[in-house]
């Protein structure tokens, strides 16, 4: 049972790092707190608070994951190569699809209230 909650400090221990020293996590970071902030301050619908939590979170978590591959590929293979090329840029291009379609559901959501709004 210790190792299980012992599990959990390591995985703090790579959120911290992730929204500590990745640009990119700090973005993400910033850009859910203003999603939030958007809600609350429209009072969405349950419905919308799901999937705006659900698109908060896929990014996030595909963002950590780019993350931590790009320091794996930087382990194994520190010197150029280009299939590690290749597996950074898809790690990437999995995270930006995951981006643009959070985009698209918070312009459907939200921008029905922003039009109201203004």
């Amino acid at each position: 049972m210790r190792a299980f909650f012992k599990s959990f400090l390591y995985a703090f221990a790579g959120i911290y790092d992730f929204f500590r020293n990745h640009r990119n996590g700090q973005f993400h970071l910033a850009a859910a707190i203003v999603a939030t902030a958007m809600g609350i301050f429209f009072r969405i619908t349950p419905y919308e608070w799901v999937a705006v939590l659900l698109c908060i979170m896929l990014v996030t978590a595909l963002e950590a994951m780019n993350s931590a591959i790009e320091y794996l590929t930087d382990l194994v293979s520190p010197n150029y190569h280009p299939l590690a090329g290749k597996v950074k840029d898809m790690a990437a291009g999995a995270v930006l699809m995951a981006a643009v379609g959070a985009a698209v559901v918070g312009v459907i959501i939200f921008g029905p209230y922003l039009t109201n709004y203004f």
